[in-house]
């Protein structure tokens, strides 16, 4: 076992408010610090979770005692952030995605191969409840050999533009116009970690936006991106095909992260608004089980004879609490996270954890930059390959993590 964690945090946004009672209440942090460029929010942070320790800047904060860095800035500086945090000693946890470049990833797997350092990716997609049942079937045999996969993300951004105001000042637009395949990780990550293997190639085709073209387009972004919403078809390693999309201009409240369709020779997994389903054969006859009260949150199924349930639903009414296919996983929580809030499908207290514990005993986060760079780099390719209308191009792969290096048990 190591040292207890002293764990600085860059960025004081509104998402990391969801995680900083998390990490102070791990048994294995030791204090927290913060930092962001505008001193009222670090300041503000520091006094309403009751934290000591603020710095001025990042760089500041790689200079001091802290032994570890959450990454919470916008996600084009996640990469450059992470390279400096490693160089500098300190382990990782970063919100997705990984970087915005296959060059920035490479960089971080050999400096963790190199440095021994945790890096755990923050990545939903790995955790909810769709990718645990449908990479249990994988695991188990029961789904055969996987065959088809569908999963998306749905953001539509209108309703975040206050967001980007708040962060991206004046030019707020000219951030706000990123790549959506430059964010691929819900969607990827959901899909692969289920079908348990990588993309080989992908081919992509991207929306040319016709009402938003002041922040999407030529000239109207730092990425030239004309695309709002990206669709990406991916060839895997173990012969399935796999289909994902990641919107940010399209009629849908968000966000939401699902697996539609999840087919195997044996088995097939399919979901929509807040039915899942399981359909098996039995001989030459399809035999269906309803599986919601496994993947839905309990007190959502309890609503679900309402009026108003279906726009509950896509409203995101219960987009945060657990449902019973990870209450085992459950188990492995600390004591200290009972009833504390949890988010995204049931799933911050996980990845919290698991960062926390992979630092702590020096092993393999589940989702380390081996992994994180096969949900992250598909994207990056996909968005090349839309540039080109959907030219089909091979996803460069990092291979496993060394084979000395153990895997953090959940």
């Amino acid at each position: 076992m190591g040292n207890k964690i002293r764990l600085g945090i860059v960025g004081c946004g509104s998402f990391v408010q969801a995680f900083i009672p998390l990490f102070k209440a791990h048994p294995y942090v030791e204090w927290i610090a913060v930092t962001d460029l505008i001193k009222e929010r670090r300041e503000g942070h520091a006094k309403k979770f009751g934290i000591e320790r603020v710095y001025d800047s990042y760089e500041e904060m790689l200079k001091s005692d802290v032994n570890a860095i959450a990454v919470f800035v916008q996600r084009e500086l996640h990469g450059p952030i992470t390279i400096a945090a490693l160089k500098s000693g300190k382990n990782v946890y970063s919100a997705v995605p990984v970087a915005s470049s296959v060059e920035e990833i490479v960089k971080i797997a050999s400096l963790v191969k190199e440095t021994r350092l945790t890096f755990s990716m923050g990545e939903t997609g790995h955790y909810r409840p769709c990718s645990i049942f449908c990479r249990n079937m994988v695991k188990s045999g029961e789904l055969g050999d996987f065959v088809y996969g569908e999963a998306q993300y749905n953001h539509d951004m209108r309703h975040f533009y206050e967001h980007y105001r708040r962060s991206g000042g004046p030019d707020w637009k000219k951030v706000a116009g990123i790549p959506p395949m430059y964010y691929p990780t819900h969607s990827t990550a959901m899909v692969l970690s289920s079908a348990c293997t990588y993309a080989e190639r992908v081919s992509a085709f991207g929306f040319v936006e016709k009402q938003d073209a002041d922040i999407f387009g030529t000239g109207m972004n730092y990425w030239d991106n004309p695309f709002s919403n990206t669709t990406a078809v991916m060839k895997l390693a173990n012969g399935g095909i796999v289909r994902t999309s990641e919107n940010r201009r399209i009629a849908w409240y968000g966000p939401m992260s699902y697996i539609s369709q999840f087919h195997g020779t044996k088995a097939s997994y399919e979901f929509s608004i807040s039915n899942h389903s399981l359909v098996k054969l039995d001989g030459m006859k399809g035999v269906h089980k309803d599986i919601n009260k496994e993947l839905n949150p309990p007190e959502m199924e309890l609503k679900r004879g309402d009026e108003d349930f279906a726009d509950g639903i896509v409203n995101n009414k219960w987009s945060g609490t657990m449902a019973p296919v990870q209450y085992r996983d459950a188990e492995r929580l600390p004591e200290e996270y009972k009833g504390l809030h949890d988010g995204h499908g049931g799933t911050h207290k996980f990845m919290a954890d698991d960062f926390c514990k992979a630092a702590y005993t020096g092993k393999l986060s589940p989702t380390n930059i081996w992994v994180a760079a096969r949900y992250n780099i598909p994207g990056l390719v996909a968005h090349e390959s839309a540039m080109k209308d959907g030219e089909s191009m091979k996803v460069p792969d990092l291979g496993e993590p060394p084979a000395d290096w153990p895997l953090l048990e959940v």
